[in-house]
């Protein structure tokens, strides 16, 4: 199975904090589980381990998708870790939800799927499509997306890599997202330790 379509509470509750998987909030502080996670101190792979889940569950990625990410990180010049994330952050899927125009993730997802959304003018329904800088994302002119909501986006909430039109209904990318604005707890070293011996 590639994607998560578990429930999505048990994995915050694992994980902590997940703002592109679910904006739910569980009223339960254990972890999941009879008696939830004993107290017993994590091995050194096991906090890897966790820290490589939180992106797979955040940006509703599977194992596959996560390591070819991994690869094209390798091979840039710059940091891997730093690679990595804008990689996953340029995704479409992710760009529609940093905007507001979906909830989550996974609604962004849909967005795309049912071929509401457009870039530079082109129909595009596949979402790990990797934005690049000056791309225009815009809802399809035949549309039937009630946008009505889309009035009432917060624009104080909008990161600064992303501009957003007068009529809320477009966007451009400026920039590559600075680490600053990730909004994940992570420490996306872990991460790459993590796959350090594949």
């Amino acid at each position: 199975m590639s994607r998560y379509r578990g429930p999505k509470l048990k994995i915050i509750r694992r994980l902590g904090v997940l703002p592109g998987l679910t904006s739910k909030i569980s009223n339960k502080k254990n972890p999941p589980g009879q008696h939830g996670r004993q107290n017993t101190k994590p091995s050194q792979y096991a906090i890897r381990l966790l820290e490589k889940q939180k992106l797979r569950y955040n940006y509703g990625v599977s194992e596959k998708q996560l390591f070819s990410y991994l690869k094209k990180a390798r091979k840039n010049s710059r940091s891997t870790a730093q690679v990595l994330l804008e990689l996953l952050e340029m995704r479409l899927d992710n760009i529609l939800y940093r905007l507001g125009f979906a909830k989550t993730i996974h609604s962004g997802r849909q967005l795309i799927t049912h071929q509401h959304i457009r870039v530079n003018q082109k129909k595009v329904t596949i979402p790990s499509y990797q934005c690049k800088i000056n791309d225009i994302i815009e809802f399809a002119p035949n549309s039937k997306i009630d946008k009505k909501n889309l009035m009432n986006l917060d624009l104080s909430k909008i990161p600064s890599f992303l501009s957003i039109e007068m009529n809320k209904t477009s966007a451009q990318i400026k920039n590559i997202i600075p680490r600053s604005e990730v909004l994940m707890d992570l420490n996306e070293l872990l991460v790459i330790e993590y796959y350090s011996k594949t």
